[in-house]
Parts: C-alpha cells; sequence; structure tokens
C-alpha cells in the first residue's frame, strides 16, 4: 500500500435520500491512515451532505476546497468559501454541524476525522441517537433511536 493517493485516483460513492445528497470518495484506507479518517466530499448546489449532528468522542475537521455554502453550528450560522477550515469537536448538541451548498457551483470539501471505537451521536433535528461501536466501516453495533423514548433499566429483565 502506497501513503500517496493523487486526487485524480478516487473513486466516488454516491448518495442521494431523503433531501440529502452527497458524492464522497474515502481515503484514509487507500493510504493505510490507523487513527484518523480522510474523505473529499463533493455537494452541488442546493443540496446537503448529511443531516445536522454531533459527535461525543469523534473529533472533525473540514476543509473547503472550492465552492461556497452555510456552516451550522451549534445555534448559529456561518458563511463558507474556498479556503475556510471548520473545527467540530466532540461534545453535546452546541457543537452540532451540518454543511449545506447555498452557492451557485459544486462545493467540495477535505474531511478529516478521529476513527473512535465507540462514538455517540445526536440528532438534533429528529431528536435521534446513534450508538455505534466497532472498527469505523465495519461496526458491530449500529443502533439509532428516538432520544424521548427512554425506558427503565430494570424493563423486562429476569
Amino acid at each position: 500500500m502506497k501513503p500517496i493517493l493523487n486526487l485524480d485516483e478516487l473513486t466516488y460513492t454516491e448518495f442521494n435520500d431523503h433531501g440529502f445528497c452527497e458524492r464522497t470518495a474515502g481515503i484514509s484506507d487507500r493510504i493505510g491512515a490507523k487513527k484518523l479518517g480522510y474523505a473529499l466530499t463533493i455537494v452541488e448546489p442546493g443540496q446537503k451532505s448529511c443531516p445536522f449532528h454531533n459527535h461525543h468522542h469523534e473529533e472533525e475537521m473540514f476543509f473547503v476546497l472550492e465552492g461556497e455554502g452555510t456552516l451550522r453550528f451549534g445555534e448559529r450560522t456561518y458563511p463558507l468559501r474556498a479556503g475556510d477550515f471548520i473545527a467540530c469537536p466532540p461534545g453535546g448538541r452546541e457543537v452540532a454541524h451540518q454543511i449545506l451548498n447555498t452557492g451557485t457551483v459544486t462545493m467540495r470539501y477535505l474531511c478529516l476525522g478521529t476513527k473512535e471505537e465507540v462514538e455517540i451521536c445526536e440528532y438534533p433535528d429528529s431528536n435521534k441517537v446513534g450508538v455505534f461501536a466497532g472498527e469505523p466501516g465495519k461496526r458491530r453495533l449500529r443502533h439509532l433511536f428516538k432520544a424521548d423514548r427512554a425506558v427503565d433499566y430494570f424493563l423486562d429483565e429476569k
């Protein structure tokens, strides 16, 4: 495995569902990265790449290569343009984030994040929680549920 990869060697996967649309090319596995995940994401005008969410363990950073858009971050929004770095540290809903292409041209950005064995994500817009365990990309546990449907610790225990 080479520790180097050129942009012209990337293979993209397209995701288009429920109003979220992106093309993403995974990089980290192709160059041998162990603790950081890298990807290049492409979002067309008027599209958003993923739901508004926050991570409790993983930290993410984005670098806008091309285009313009909007960052939702906590309760605020920020304009984005080529050359912007975005820090998304782990934490609660105050660091929830989402990138939207509100510009008129294709937006491309580099994603960088830690690869944590256990992760908990919240999705404030839908009030969901996601629990994930196992190697990223090969999770042995992946469960999403509505946060307001709590049950008693001893429910159905014998």
